[in-house]
């Protein structure tokens, strides 16, 4: 048995469809989707699992019709500043990965005070990856390292494929798996340099069904595998 993976990834998809199967509205999709996050994610780090990351919204997301974009901005402001007190209260230190623009000043203040509320918890690190995407994270990170090396003359060499991960977002360890709910079979720009070795996991469930039992499944399938460490199998 392989155990419990330290850090655990999940593409929330399907909330659009789930709602659409059910003759109700996409938004409607997104906020039931939100209410079984805060359940599964509570479930998943009294697991064990130490880090998890979720993709709230990504960088395209922001192509959708405006109608859908506003509410999931409200959402989020409103379920960040109702929900502070209940990750609080279950010890989850909240963090966000992703780029500030252009995100509005009331969803940046409501961010930085579940931050600030949260960041003495250590009960599980719970990392929303919001106005995220993965090609942007490494080019962003290739300018963060442009940055240290003009101001502070680091040298270049002495950058490798372990302390990389600090130029990230957030300085994280690498994914161990990474669950996609609804079916599609892409990675979608999550989280690519932090998924290189991670095993993966699709699901035709849509998100706001992927409940406790749906995560075990994902947690059985990846104790049944041989897992993979920097490229070397390792036996189950």
């Amino acid at each position: 048995m392989n155990g419990i993976p330290n850090h655990v990834a999940i593409i929330m998809d399907g909330n659009g469809r789930w709602a659409t199967r059910q003759g109700k509205k996409r938004t409607e999709g997104h906020y039931a989707g939100y209410k079984r996050l805060k359940k599964t994610a509570l479930y998943i780090l009294g697991k064990g699992v130490k880090y998890l990351s979720v993709f709230a919204f990504s960088t395209e997301n922001f192509k959708r019709s405006e109608e859908e974009v506003n509410y999931l901005m409200d959402l989020f402001v409103t379920a960040f500043k109702s929900d502070l007190g209940f990750f609080v209260r279950n010890n989850v230190k909240v963090i966000f990965s992703g780029r500030i623009k252009p995100l509005s000043d009331k969803v940046l203040k409501v961010m930085e005070e579940l931050i600030d509320e949260t960041k003495d918890c250590t009960g599980g690190t719970f990392n929303i990856c919001l106005n995220y995407g993965g090609q942007a994270e490494l080019v962003d990170a290739a300018k963060k390292i442009a940055i240290d090396y003009k101001e502070n003359n680091i040298n270049l060499d002495d950058i490798d494929m372990n302390n990389f991960y600090k130029y990230l977002y957030q300085n994280l360890p690498p994914v161990d798996l990474m669950i996609r709910t609804s079916g599609e079979l892409r990675i979608s720009n999550f989280m690519l340099y932090s998924i290189a070795y991670a095993e993966l996991y699709f699901t035709e469930t849509c998100f706001p069904d992927f409940d406790e039992k749906e995560f075990d499944k994902a947690l059985e399938a990846y104790n049944n595998r041989n897992i993979t460490k920097g490229g070397v199998k390792e036996k189950k």
